[in-house]
């Protein structure tokens, strides 16, 4: 059972939660959305709130459910549910179901944002600023060339938002 806490007394590292464990993104409303598994962001305080930032590309499926949505969520779910990030960092949910594929058990939180059962945590975003990379800001240029380009992808939108609920089970 999932719990509400204030989002100062995480005890997890979120360099290694989200990085190494990596996080689902869910966003839309329990009739129509979308999750995908990404490992670009972190948590701190901005603009005198906590803060998540993530970095999505354009062509994924769950980028025109942030870009619908105000609000989003990030959930860890743990080692024990790795098989769920490779079902949902490979397969698009254009062409398939990923919360069957990866028997999730997705509900709705009291502000109609998607959370699932199998969470140790999540975290109830909401949108503060967003904007996509731009190639010529990068000061290591090294980067562009290592993650950018028609066989690596689109530069991302960088997402930086409040928490608004912290839920840990």
């Amino acid at each position: 059972m999932h719990q509400q806490i204030d989002p100062e007394l995480f005890p997890s590292n979120f360099i290694r939660l989200i990085g190494k464990d990596c996080m689902l993104v869910a966003a839309g409303k329990m009739e129509h959305f979308n999750v995908m598994t990404a490992n670009w962001g972190g948590v701190g305080y901005a603009w005198g709130k906590p803060a998540a930032f993530m970095f999505i590309r354009p062509e994924r499926y769950t980028y025109e459910f942030l870009e619908a949505n105000d609000t989003f969520t990030m959930s860890f779910l743990g080692e024990a549910h790795k098989n769920v990030h490779k079902i949902c960092g490979a397969r698009s949910g254009r062409d398939v179901d990923k919360v069957k594929l990866s028997k999730l058990h997705p509900f709705a939180s009291p502000t109609g944002n998607i959370l699932f059962e199998e969470a140790q945590i999540i975290l109830e975003c909401r949108k503060l600023y967003s904007d996509l990379i731009k190639p010529e800001n990068f000061i290591d240029k090294s980067i562009t060339s290592e993650w950018y380009g028609e066989d690596k992808g689109g530069y991302h939108r960088l997402y930086t938002s409040e928490i608004l609920t912290a839920w840990i089970n």
